[in-house]
C-alpha cells in the first residue's frame, strides 16, 4: 500500500513539476527601420535592457514573456540614401515594451537531463509598447512631453545554450512589426498634427532588439529522482 501510495505521489507530482521555469535578464541595443534615418535591418543606435520569463512546457516549445526597455536615434545624415542626407532629419525616440508568446525550439531542448543543452528557436506573439509622440515642425522636432501607445508583431530568432545546471545563455534578434507609422515623427496620428505629416504615410515603422539573455532556471525535476 505505501508503494502504491508513493508511485501515486510520483505521478501527480511529475505532471505538475515535469515543466521547468527561467527568469533572467535581458541586455543589447535597439535600432528602428522607418521614413526617417537608416535602412539597415540590424544596426543598433541605442541600448536596450529588461527582463524574461519562460515556462519551458516540453522540450519543443516554451510560454515566454518579457519587458524591455529601448531608445534609439533615427539620423538621416547617416542613412545611405541622397535625398534623406539632404533633408537631414535626426528623431530620438524611447520604447518600453511588453510582449508575451510561444518559443519554438528547432530541437529537442531537455533541462531535466544533465549534459549540455543547445537549440535555435523562434519566437512570435503579441507585443504592447509605448513611445514618446513626436512631430517636426520647421525643420525642428518637437516632444510635447506625451506618450503614446500602440501593437506590434514580434519576430525573433535566437539560439540558446546551457551553461550548467542553472544559466542558460541565449543570443537572438527581434524584429517588431508595429502597427504605427510615427516612431519617427513623420506621421503623427492626430488630426490636430495633420499638416505635420510627411514620407509614406502607408507603411508602418519596424524597430529592431538584438542582444543577450542570460536566464536561471528553476523549478522541481520530473519525478524519476523520487526512485533514486
Amino acid at each position: 500500500m505505501r508503494t502504491w501510495l508513493l508511485l501515486f505521489m510520483c505521478i501527480v507530482f511529475f505532471k505538475m513539476n515535469a515543466q521547468t521555469y527561467e527568469i533572467g535578464l535581458y541586455a543589447g541595443g535597439a535600432n528602428m527601420i522607418g521614413d526617417v534615418g537608416r535602412t539597415n535591418y540590424v544596426l543598433p543606435s541605442g541600448p536596450a535592457f529588461g527582463g524574461v520569463f519562460k515556462w519551458n512546457k516540453s522540450k519543443r516549445y516554451a510560454w515566454r514573456g518579457s519587458v524591455i526597455y529601448g531608445s534609439f536615434t533615427a539620423d538621416d545624415s547617416k542613412s545611405g540614401k541622397p535625398s534623406r542626407q539632404q533633408r537631414g532629419y535626426s528623431v530620438d525616440n524611447t520604447i518600453m515594451e511588453f510582449s508575451a508568446g510561444l518559443e519554438f525550439n528547432f530541437v529537442e531542448y531537455n533541462l531535466h537531463k544533465l549534459g549540455p543543452a543547445f537549440t535555435p528557436y523562434l519566437y512570435t506573439g503579441v507585443t504592447y509598447f509605448r513611445y514618446d509622440f513626436k512631430y517636426i515642425d520647421a525643420l525642428q522636432v518637437q516632444d510635447i512631453g506625451q506618450k503614446d501607445g500602440s501593437f506590434a508583431i514580434p519576430m525573433t530568432v535566437g539560439a540558446k545554450l546551457r551553461l550548467n545546471q542553472f544559466l542558460i545563455l541565449g543570443a537572438e534578434i527581434g524584429a517588431r512589426y508595429t502597427f504605427t507609422d510615427n516612431l519617427d515623427a513623420s506621421n503623427p496620428e492626430n488630426s490636430n498634427f495633420e499638416q505635420f505629416r510627411f514620407a509614406n504615410i502607408l507603411s508602418d515603422d519596424w524597430y529592431v532588439f538584438s542582444g543577450l539573455t542570460l536566464t536561471y532556471t528553476f523549478g522541481r525535476k520530473p519525478c524519476q529522482d523520487c526512485f533514486e
